[in-house]
């Protein structure tokens, strides 16, 4: 009987490496001939590629991106996986949130190399069961990816050998109605993510491109804004000489100007909330 079990297990973990080896597309065997490290495709887009184009299934269907979300700006992130407390807590926190990304024109999409009934079961663990600080019976509705092929994740650089060859880090891409990559943010699997930063960051990004400004460091709505350096001496120097629009200049290179909260909630579709605060 023993020597029966080992057996069927052993052709069991065969299976399985098989398996693996044909979603990923590598041979171990001859990789380790060769002396190649075993690991897999982890090519990450860069800020300002157009977003790798998937089709998936998710807990609300059937999604085709980026067609399904053309001029809204996405938050597309990963996380390790189901059933785990760092995730639980950030998954409340999205769903919480989600009327407030949704105010500032942004979607979210989540993504896990879980199966889809795994993603379901979660879910409902989460709202019927689970309370964190002052959430509870928290309803996750926006699409979280079966990714249990790892195909999406592939795509995205999600999967990092050395923190993890089985999970997903947590991964941010903040992707622009254009569908191009605009910021990104990685953590490891042992850190739950700012949510305050990741508002802060779209909010940066919307207001950057409407008013043709860049953000100092700790920047909130409200806050005084940076205008572009200036392109020649005789611009240069009479930055330093005007008192245009309010402009201050520190030097001829660093010059700044307030932007009222006022203007930057008129970006926004849902002016009835204060969704920056």
């Amino acid at each position: 009987m023993p020597v029966l079990f080992i057996t069927m297990l052993c052709h069991k973990y065969h299976c399985f490496i098989s398996r693996i080896e044909r979603i990923l597309g590598i041979n171990t065997l001859e990789m380790d001939n060769q002396n190649i490290p075993i690991t897999a495709n982890t090519q990450m887009p860069r800020i300002g590629d157009v977003a790798p184009a998937f089709v998936a299934e998710t807990t609300q269907g059937t999604i085709h991106f980026p067609e399904d979300y053309t001029g809204k700006w996405v938050i597309l992130f990963s996380h390790p996986a189901d059933f785990t407390p760092v995730c639980t807590t950030e998954f409340m926190t999205f769903a919480s949130m989600q009327d407030t990304f949704k105010s500032l024109r942004c979607e979210l999409i989540g993504l896990s190399v879980d199966s889809l009934y795994s993603h379901i079961a979660w879910l409902r663990t989460i709202k019927e069961k689970i309370s964190f600080k002052d959430m509870r019976n928290v309803e996750v509705t926006f699409p979280l990816i079966d990714d249990i092929r790892m195909e999406v994740a592939m795509k995205y650089g999600m999967i990092q050998p050395n923190e993890s060859n089985t999970k997903a880090v947590r991964a941010v891409f903040f992707i622009d109605p254009a569908g191009k990559i605009r910021a990104m943010v990685y953590y490891p699997l042992s850190t739950g993510r700012n949510f305050d930063e990741l508002k802060r960051v779209l909010i940066a990004l919307q207001t950057a491109d409407a008013f043709g400004i860049a953000t100092p460091a700790d920047w909130k709505p409200g806050d005084d804004v940076i205008v572009p350096p200036a392109g020649s001496c005789g611009v240069a120097k009479e930055r330093m000489q005007s008192k245009e629009d309010g402009m201050y200049c520190i030097d001829w290179f660093f010059c700044m100007k307030p932007l009222d909260q006022e203007k930057i909630d008129s970006l926004f579709i849902r002016k009835d909330e204060l969704v920056l605060n």
